[in-house]
């Protein structure tokens, strides 16, 4: 799966939760920017977990949604 294919998944599942438009979401994009508390952080986790089946430590540091596509594409 390419970058490009995890980052359209990621954004769906974030966007989900946030209740936003997914193509607000780009990999340079801050989970501060989106308003994501550690509440959202461990939701979407576990939604990353059921959609990608590896799981997620949720106290490494992601900053952005591009740190998120690079911990799963490491999992690929």
């Amino acid at each position: 799966m390419t970058n490009e294919m995890i980052l359209e998944k990621l954004a769906a599942i974030i966007a989900e939760k946030i209740d936003s438009d997914p193509a607000d979401i780009k990999a340079e994009t801050t989970f501060e920017e989106l308003g994501v508390d550690s509440l959202d952080i461990t939701d979407i986790a576990m939604s990353i977990e059921d959609e990608f089946g590896f799981e997620v430590e949720v106290d490494q540091k992601l900053v952005t949604v591009g740190d998120l596509v690079a911990l799963v594409a490491a999992h690929e």
